[in-house]
């Protein structure tokens, strides 16, 4: 029996998502177990599927396929036009950008890396400046192409790229509100702190007593050790597929709680990834839905609960038992006036939840002048540091500590900010929401039962996959648009009221 164009696009796309499976497995490795020295045959490996990959998603035929069955759709059911429209999306994004500039843009950002890590060393940046330069200018074509090809303005294609159907002047909206309140908000809290004390925490914490506690924790939260792994990294992150996921933390001694916070934030990208739908696994709907939705599941785990006191009521018997603590600094109170301390900084990295936003919407300014040409390069460490003064209200005392300290730019991720406070806002909303629906919440965390959250986020984000829109699926999950007054809502009785 014949098959349907349709049909057949769906064996086409399993092909790929097998070498996407295979591609994540590698970089994995790469940055967990491969010896040095292999760096070289990695990079032509990989480089090597993502051509496959690109080939596939850019052959006639595909494109063919796509035509024929939008051509007739009238058989096909909700999840199957949705697929199809996915399918399109992945195909239109490979098209959109000729070899040329996807091969000029590969060595320019292999410079650009080289040189950044290089400025690092030396505190200069002026050691990387033209390498940026030139990623710069090809993401600028890049972005001119996309533009042109999708029907968006040239920034809105790159931001489309990593969080779908959001454009500047929706994020603008929610910035600007975010902006208008959170100076404000910071300074009340930091007034607030300064009148309480945190006791400090002593001794050493060896990995392999944080790493037992981690996997304490991801067992409860529900991570399945069957279908992933914990690893260690010098940058935390989570990579892998549907059935296969491998998440990576970073232990130090001194602090007894940045590998298990890291953990669980990885953690929420995880059961994101494995709770989506196990009917579409390996097809475009089924996957996720843009690094927004995917930082939002970090979010909650990381910060909404594992900051919250309910958890720390459940944290603290694990505490004692894997590093043996006892006394007053170990005590709930302590610890939570010790996680939602606001830090006054310049490294994001270090950033608290409330001061965060700021670090990213100013990024985001910034990033917008670089594309459009408005800030030249060589300006960058001028405009960054003013930008750090008025947003932060501190400027950074060098190049390393300003705009050297993030590789976004560098390996040319932009329109990839702005994911990290949508995600924030996301989460705040869909947390607001799930605590109205799931009673006892607080009761249920305390105890280490995370079965009712889990439930919720599955229904209403992990098996939605790529079937809707993310301002689609915060409309139907919450009942309303996506809006930044629930994360303001959150952060004023969080860090002014002390009730979460």
């Amino acid at each position: 029996m014949a098959t349907s164009p349709y049909q057949q696009l769906e064996e086409e796309f399993r092909r790929l998502h097998a070498f996407h499976g295979a591609l994540a497995l590698l970089r994995w490795d790469a940055a967990v177990m491969m010896p040095r020295g292999s760096a070289e045959v990695r990079g032509d490996q990989i480089a090597a599927l993502e051509m496959e990959c690109h080939a596939l998603l850019t052959t006639p035929k595909l494109s063919r396929l796509i035509e024929r069955a939008e051509a007739n759709v009238q058989g096909l059911e909700e999840w199957q036009i949705a697929n199809l429209r996915e399918m399109r999306r992945q195909r239109d994004y490979a098209i959109a950008t000729p070899n040329t500039v996807i091969s000029r843009l590969a060595k320019a950002i292999a410079r650009s890396e080289m040189h950044w890590l290089e400025a690092r060393r030396s505190g200069r940046f002026t050691d990387v400046a033209p390498h940026l330069a030139e990623v710069v200018s090809l993401m600028r074509d890049r972005a001119a192409l996309l533009g042109q090809h999708l029907g968006l303005e040239p920034y809105d294609a790159l931001i489309d790229e990593y969080t779908p159907g959001v454009k500047t002047a929706e994020i603008d909206t929610l910035f600007k509100a975010m902006g208008h309140r959170l100076p404000a908000l910071v300074r009340d809290a930091r007034e607030l702190q300064a009148t309480t004390s945190v006791l400090p925490f002593s001794g050493r914490f060896p990995a392999s007593k944080q790493r037992a506690l981690c996997v304490d924790v991801m067992k409860a939260l529900g991570f399945p050790f069957e279908h992933g792994r914990l690893d260690e990294s010098a940058h935390p992150f989570t990579e892998g597929l549907t059935g296969d996921i491998r998440i990576t933390t970073q232990f130090d001694p001194q602090d007894p709680f940045r590998g298990l916070l890291a953990a669980m934030h990885e953690t929420g990208h995880a059961l994101y990834d494995l709770g989506l739908p196990a009917q579409w696994r390996k097809q475009p709907v089924g996957g996720n839905r843009g690094m927004a939705l995917e930082e939002s599941q970090s979010l909650i785990l990381e910060k909404m609960v594992g900051h919250s006191r309910p958890f720390l009521a459940y944290l603290k018997p694990l505490l004692e038992k894997h590093y043996g603590v006892s006394g007053p600094e170990w005590e709930v109170d302590n610890l939570y006036r010790y996680l939602t301390r606001v830090n006054h900084g310049v490294l994001s990295a270090d950033a608290d939840e409330l001061t965060y936003p700021a670090h990213i919407m100013m990024r985001y300014e910034l990033e917008k002048e670089l594309l459009s040409g408005e800030l030249e390069v060589a300006r960058l460490p001028e405009a960054w540091n003013a930008a750090a003064e008025s947003r932060l209200g501190i400027a950074p005392s060098n190049d390393v500590e300003g705009c050297l300290q993030d590789m976004h730019w560098y390996v040319g991720q932009f329109g990839y900010f702005p994911a990290y406070a949508l995600g924030g806002l996301i989460a705040a909303q869909l947390w607001e929401r799930l605590r109205t629906d799931l009673e006892g919440l607080d009761e249920q965390i305390g105890r280490g039962d995370f079965s009712g959250l889990a439930g919720w986020l599955r229904t209403h984000v992990y098996e939605v996959g790529a079937r809707m829109t993310v301002q689609d699926l915060v409309q139907d999950a919450t009942d309303r648009p996506l809006s930044s007054a629930p994360m303001l809502r959150y952060l004023e009785a969080k860090y002014l009221e002390g009730i979460t």
